[in-house]
């Protein structure tokens, strides 16, 4: 069941090329070591390894990640229900990871539009 804590928004994500797997975990509010398990189940979900096996993630995997987690978490597939809908809807993904950004990108202006007015 879904604690009250977990309903919370999530960050934007940063305009960066790459993030780490802590980074990943506060951005999503997703555990590091549920980050590797998943890792292992959603063959889409691969980052970048360097120098000692270091994760780095880019952007289209923060979003991933997201949407994952609001599989499992708020709509209550199971991994292989959750593995099964990204294969097969990708393009109806495509079109929800847009208006995640879109949305995102809206609140990073409002933020920009408040400073600049005061």
């Amino acid at each position: 069941m879904l604690e009250v804590s977990n309903n919370k928004e999530l960050p934007a994500i940063p305009n960066k090329r790459y993030f780490t797997i802590g980074e990943v975990s506060e951005l999503c509010d997703v555990k590091p070591h549920v980050l590797r398990y998943w890792e292992q189940e959603f063959p889409s979900l691969k980052p970048v390894k360097r120098r000692g096996n270091r994760r780095y993630y880019q952007r289209h995997d923060v979003m991933l990640i997201r949407q994952i987690r609001s599989l499992l978490y708020q709509q209550g597939y199971t991994i292989g229900g959750a593995r099964q809908h990204l294969a097969g809807d990708s393009a109806k993904d495509d079109s929800s990871q847009s208006q995640q950004l879109v949305k995102q990108i809206r609140g990073e202006l409002e933020d920009v539009l408040k400073i600049l007015k005061t």
